[in-house]
C-alpha cells in the first residue's frame, strides 16, 4: 500500500541525489544564468520528462533488464560520455567567444528568444543529458524499491508514486540551481566574470564524461 510507504527516510534520501550538482544541475545553472528563471525551469521539463519514462520502465519491470544488460549499459553510457562532451565542448566555446549571456536583457519579455535560442531547444537538451546517463536509471531501479514495503505484493503503483515523488524533489532542486544562475546574473557580475563561470560550466561537463566513462556497473 501507498501509505505504508517509508516516507519519513525516502524524502531526506532522496533529497541527496537529486541535489546533488550533476550535469543536469550544471544545466539548470547555466541556463540560469544565460536565460533567466523562467526559460530554465522549463528546460528542466525535458530533464523530467526522461526521468518519468525511467520511472515507467522501472514499474513495468524493463529497468532491472537494462539495468542489468552490459550491452543496453555500455551503450548508453557511451552515448552520454559523447554528447556531455559536445555540450561542453560548445558551452566552452561560447563563453570564449565572449557569447555567454546576453547583455540586454530588459526590453524582452522572453530571454530565450533574444538570445535566439528556442525554449525546446533548452529542453531537449536537459532531456538527453538525462536520458544519457545510464546511473539514473539504475538509481531509479537500485533506489526506489529500497523504500517499498515489506512483503509488498503489488509493487507499480507504490514505485510510481516514488518516482513520482522523486521528481517533484528534483524539479525544486532544479529550480533551486536555476535560481541561483538567476541571481548570479542580476547581481551585476562583469562580463569577463560571467563568461568565466560559463567556461567553468562547459568544463565541468567533459569532466562528468570522463567520470561517467570510467564507471562500471
Amino acid at each position: 500500500m501507498i501509505s505504508d510507504v517509508e516516507w519519513a527516510t525516502f524524502v531526506p534520501s532522496a533529497l541527496l541525489p537529486a541535489a546533488t550538482p550533476g550535469a543536469n544541475q550544471l544545466l539548470a545553472l547555466r541556463n540560469g544564468l544565460r536565460h533567466g528563471l523562467g526559460p530554465a525551469v522549463s528546460a528542466s521539463l525535458g530533464r523530467f520528462a526522461a526521468f518519468a519514462l525511467m520511472v515507467i520502465a522501472v514499474a513495468a519491470g524493463l529497468g532491472t533488464v537494462l539495468a542489468t544488460s552490459e550491452v543496453a549499459f555500455h551503450v548508453i553510457k557511451w552515448c552520454g560520455v559523447a554528447y556531455l562532451g559536445v555540450l561542453g565542448a560548445r558551452t566552452v566555446l561560447t563563453a570564449v567567444r565572449g557569447e555567454s549571456v546576453r547583455e540586454v536583457r530588459a526590453g524582452s519579455e522572453n530571454t530565450s528568444e533574444a538570445a535566439g535560442v528556442s525554449p525546446w531547444r533548452l529542453a531537449r537538451q536537459e532531456f538527453l543529458v538525462a536520458a544519457t546517463n545510464p546511473k539514473a536509471l539504475i538509481l531509479f531501479t537500485v533506489f526506489l524499491p529500497q523504500f517499498l514495503p515489506p512483503r509488498s505484493s503489488e509493487a507499480t503503483l507504490p514505485l510510481l508514486v516514488l518516482g513520482a515523488a522523486y521528481i517533484a524533489i528534483g524539479f525544486g532542486c532544479a529550480g533551486a540551481y536555476a535560481g541561483l544562475g538567476n541571481r548570479l546574473q542580476s547581481i551585476g557580475l562583469t562580463r569577463r566574470a560571467r563568461r568565466r563561470l560559463d567556461a567553468l560550466t562547459g568544463l565541468a561537463m567533459p569532466a562528468l564524461s570522463g567520470w561517467l566513462a570510467t564507471e562500471d556497473h
